[in-house]
């Protein structure tokens, strides 16, 4: 099983070969993000943590193909969707509508949970199991229409 880090560096000679820099440009970017937090905290990083990264790379990328958008560039916002779709090739596959609901169900389900109170709870227990697969914030007002 090969892990997250070295299928990013995979793609990056892929890329280099077929000499798409723009690719390259993006895979170097994220490396540059992961080696940081390697060097900074002195650790290896799992793929779970390199996930972590991915994942906040793609938000970054969503916020600013907004902002962009809203500020009527679309060159800049288009740039920033080619970045996304270069990143988010390394997220695991996306959970559909339903299983998502059924998962949400069966978690309030296994806490107990019966109001707001107890929405930190149930997303605390869903996020190691959404990660990468489902957008939190969807999750979360999934969460508070299902206990709210």
């Amino acid at each position: 099983m090969t892990t997250l880090k070295t299928q990013i560096t995979d793609t990056l000679k892929t890329a280099m070969k077929a000499k798409d820099m723009a690719t390259v440009t993006v895979i170097r970017g994220l490396q540059a993000a992961i080696k940081q937090i390697e060097i900074d905290e002195r650790i290896e990083l799992d793929d779970a943590q390199v996930l972590n990264i991915v994942e906040k790379q793609v938000k970054q990328r969503k916020e600013s193909i907004k902002a962009f958008e809203g500020a009527c560039r679309e060159d800049l916002a288009s740039k920033e969707q080619a970045e996304l779709e270069v990143i988010s090739q390394f997220l695991p596959e996306a959970m559909s509508e339903d299983e998502l609901d059924s998962l949400i169900a069966q978690t309030i389900e296994a806490q107990g949970a019966t109001s707001m109170k107890d929405m930190g709870k149930v997303m605390n227990s869903l996020r190691p199991i959404i990660a990468g697969r489902a957008d939190p914030a969807q999750v979360s007002s999934k969460i508070k229409a299902k206990l709210g």
